[in-house]
């Protein structure tokens, strides 16, 4: 019996990676609920396992009285000289209690007790694991995909990747292997609980760290990063050693380095990008491919209108936006690009006597002061903004905002008649 118990008790500690003084503790706690149960008052009972022989003593200390009133707490003379020959009326005596007194219900509350305490151990010892490991990746199974989410076994826990941090255009199967990055590690009823990312732009960086040892070893380092996960990325480089070039060794010979990370990325693109303290040195690389004839930067409010060539506007925009957006991201400016030409008419609209909006048929008192308080003024002002500059007034939508441009474009140039 006492061999079984040790066993038992040893299997546990492998199996959950906890310390055996604490499933000792847990496996007491349990026996002393179950003698609870048993005898209601627990003050007169001691519990003690073992560690060595997995021997289980179960006492109870009881008054020698004349009568017995309360039998958990009082013993006859005359059965406490079996156990002490010397024992006198008003002594006290350790009586040893069998587990069969205590019942069936009792040793499986005993059980429970047990079973709990090993299990929240466990899930504290998992949680404090995995919150030591928050920004780095972990591999896994796909074990079940529950409305959009990923349900990822790591082993010892699950990880969840949720809709909104995976790539939009992957599939996955159950059994399928996936890699993640570990973002948040919570605290909840059911254990702890992991969540995972392969959108969030930290695992592109941990991949290169991965991939490149140049990165890992602090030479290069990873200035800044812009994703639009799945789509394509760019990330900008430089190094603490001239001999190396941060470039080159992230892409690596032939290519193998990034491509490895692209084919983990489900072919996103990656654009390596020299990274440069001067700003518009900066933006111009971020650019690339397209080629950057002009700039105009407004340091007041972070700014700068870009200028390229006329056939290579929509390569510097790139596909809806999205070269100019990651620029924008990668370098922290706010980034206006225009073709040559646009760039010509609005110098010469910004040449022009200054015409305030309210002039402007159809723009009221309200919209005036709306577009007032956006810092356009004048209908210079107008015909050089964004749509999305407009879109960013209160109750000025896309088509409106189209229009508005339109009308203050046609008003400081007005087709002449045929």
């Amino acid at each position: 019996m006492n061999y079984e118990i040790l066993e038992a008790l040893s299997q546990i500690t492998k199996d959950k990676n906890i310390d055996m003084d604490f499933v000792v503790e847990s496996l007491e706690a349990g026996l002393m609920l179950a003698a609870r149960k048993k005898f209601g008052n627990t003050d007169n009972i001691k519990v003690n396992v073992d560690r060595k022989s997995g021997e289980i003593k179960i006492t109870a200390t009881r008054k020698v009285v004349k009568q017995v009133s309360d039998p958990n707490v009082e013993i006859t003379l005359e059965d406490a000289k079996e156990i002490d020959s010397k024992i006198k009326l008003d002594n006290e005596v350790e009586v040893e209690v069998g587990f069969d007194e205590f019942g069936r219900n009792a040793i499986i509350a005993a059980k429970q007790i047990l079973i709990q305490r090993v299990r929240e151990r466990e899930r504290e010892k998992i949680f404090e694991e995995y919150k030591d490991k928050v920004e780095t990746i972990v591999t896994g199974g796909v074990q079940q995909i529950d409305k959009g989410q990923l349900i990822v076994n790591l082993g010892k826990a699950e990880g969840i990747i949720p809709p909104k941090e995976q790539i939009p255009k992957e599939r996955y199967r159950q059994g399928d292997r996936i890699k993640a990055l570990i973002i948040d590690v919570q605290k909840t009823a059911k254990g702890p609980q992991i969540i995972l990312s392969r959108a969030h732009p930290n695992f592109l960086k941990r991949l290169f760290e991965l991939e490149v040892p140049e990165i890992y070893e602090r030479i290069i380092e990873m200035k800044a990063i812009a994703r639009e996960p799945g789509e394509r990325s760019k990330i900008a480089v430089s190094s603490i050693d001239n001999r190396v070039d941060p470039v080159g060794a992230c892409v690596g010979v032939k290519g193998t380095r990034v491509q490895s990370i692209v084919r983990e990325l489900s072919s996103e693109r990656i654009d390596i990008i020299p990274w440069c303290p001067d700003p518009e040195t900066f933006v111009t690389r971020a650019l690339a491919p397209a080629k950057v004839v002009h700039i105009d930067t407004n340091y007041d409010d972070n700014s700068m209108a870009i200028v390229v060539e006329d056939d290579r506007l929509s390569l510097a925009i790139g596909k809806s936006g999205q070269n100019a957006r990651l620029a924008a991201k990668l370098t922290g400016w706010k980034i206006n690009i225009l073709s040559e030409t646009e760039f010509r008419e609005q110098k010469k609209l910004e040449s022009q006597p200054k015409i305030y909006v309210a002039e402007l048929p159809g723009v009221g008192k309200k919209l005036k002061e709306k577009l007032s308080d956006h810092g356009i003024e004048t209908i210079q002002d107008l015909a050089g903004s964004s749509v999305e500059d407009l879109t960013n007034i209160e109750g000025v939508g896309e088509k409106k905002a189209i229009g508005l441009i339109q009308k203050a474009k046609d008003y400081l140039n007005p087709s002449k008649p045929a």
